[in-house]
């Protein structure tokens, strides 16, 4: 590969590499270790004039002999070039049989890998303190970054930008891996002294007290809780609408709104908040964890889930 008008070596380009092929390289690499055309052909499992070949082709490539004969009569003395080539070659085929091991084992204690989580609010508070400790146990390297699914997550699964997308079962995709993570019923959380009480709530009262609802997407005033009231001829005022969960106890702490949240979340809150059942049915709130079936034998992937999965069983 040198240029013709200045005798020099030129920059290779992908012409320059598509001459080359893995048995050339394996050739080489056999020469420079054995310094013996017969051995070198023993060792690769060929015949002579294949390897001969072959070293005709190198020495095309290169624009070098590569090899010489000994001056003793016996094997192949390697060329200034060649020796030049042997370090860089080691590194190449080093790669290229570490590609072919299959993925390395993984360490969560020497880990250095970011793992990102994608996680709505409500979960995450459910998830997040079980799944940071036992990560943070294992993994003292590692780092985890909780993120809040954006409308491309899909995308962003796909590409490799996050690991897990945490999120009800509704909003599951049928090209991902998934798997249930826990099912959640709800109850409503009220202000202790609530003028109310705390007793059973019947649908009355319920219908004539003020809401506080968590629209996620900003401003709504109907969730969940009203198509279960339409359902059967009644309706409430929503009096208060938020985007976030984190707001909510607060609100409710110094209100007299309540709010009908999942009961895994609202449970964090028992010693600040009277807590009783709605006096209605509604659907359980499902949440799962999804997965690019990419990472599916990944082994650090693999134990990521591991924790996850443990973090929803507590």
């Amino acid at each position: 590969m040198l240029d013709a008008e200045r005798g020099r070596p030129r920059p290779a380009d992908d012409s320059d590499l598509a001459e080359i092929d893995l048995g050339l390289l394996l050739a080489l690499e056999a020469l420079l270790h054995e310094r013996n055309v017969t051995r070198a052909a023993s060792r690769l499992n060929i015949g002579q004039p294949a390897l001969s070949a072959r070293l005709n082709r190198l020495r095309q490539v290169f624009a070098d002999p590569l090899f010489v004969p000994a001056t003793s009569g016996r094997g192949v003395v390697p060329t200034a070039r060649a020796v030049e080539l042997q370090t860089e070659l080691a590194a190449v085929l080093g790669k290229l049989r570490r590609m072919l091991e299959g993925p390395a084992v993984f360490d969560p204690a020497r880990s250095q890998r970011t793992f990102v989580v994608a996680i709505h609010e409500n979960p995450a508070v459910t998830l997040a303190p079980g799944l940071v400790a036992r990560f943070a146990a294992k993994a003292e390297r590692a780092r985890l970054a909780l993120v809040h699914p954006t409308r491309d997550v899909v995308d962003q699964l796909e590409r490799g930008e996050i690991d897990l997308l945490v999120t009800g079962a509704d909003r599951a995709h049928g090209e991902l891996m998934q798997r249930p993570l826990f099912e959640d019923s709800f109850l409503s959380a009220q202000r202790k002294g609530h003028p109310d009480g705390n007793g059973l709530l019947d649908l009355d009262s319920f219908c004539a007290l003020d809401h506080l609802l968590i629209s996620a997407d900003g401003g709504g005033f109907s969730g969940l809780v009203d198509d279960a009231l339409a359902a059967l001829g009644r309706s409430r005022r929503v009096a208060v609408s938020i985007q976030t969960y984190a707001l909510a106890p607060i609100i409710l702490a110094h209100s007299d709104c309540i709010c009908t949240l999942p009961r895994r979340f609202l449970m964090r809150f028992a010693h600040e908040l009277d807590l009783r059942p709605p006096p209605l049915d509604l659907p359980p709130a499902r949440i799962v964890a999804l997965w690019h079936p990419r990472d599916q034998d990944d082994k650090g992937h693999a134990w990521l889930r591991e924790c996850l999965y443990q973090a929803a069983a507590a």
